[in-house]
């Protein structure tokens, strides 16, 4: 019987603290800029909802920071709407 409870009580430790240390990570808070001009001067060629968005403008002079939850705070800066805010 007691083999038992420990055995519960591991397991209830293991998954408990693998669940908090999930939800810690996908609340840390995401900054938002207000224009590009403050968003280049940490990410100099702006930032990509993910990998796979092209430019619709041309080339660009830097790669852009790939990040969905900075994009999507600061959505408002994609002028052109082409999955890229701010882009150089």
């Amino acid at each position: 019987m007691r083999k038992i409870i420990s055995v519960a009580v591991a397991f209830g430790l293991i998954f408990g603290l693998s669940f908090a240390t999930s939800q810690e990570a996908d609340a840390a808070p995401v900054k938002h800029y207000a224009n590009c001009k403050a968003l280049n001067k940490v990410y100099k060629g702006g930032v990509a909802k993910n990998s796979k968005v092209k430019n619709k403008g041309g080339k660009t002079h830097y790669k852009p920071y790939v990040s969905t939850a900075l994009y999507n705070a600061n959505h408002k800066l994609d002028r052109d709407k082409d999955g890229i805010a701010c882009e150089r």
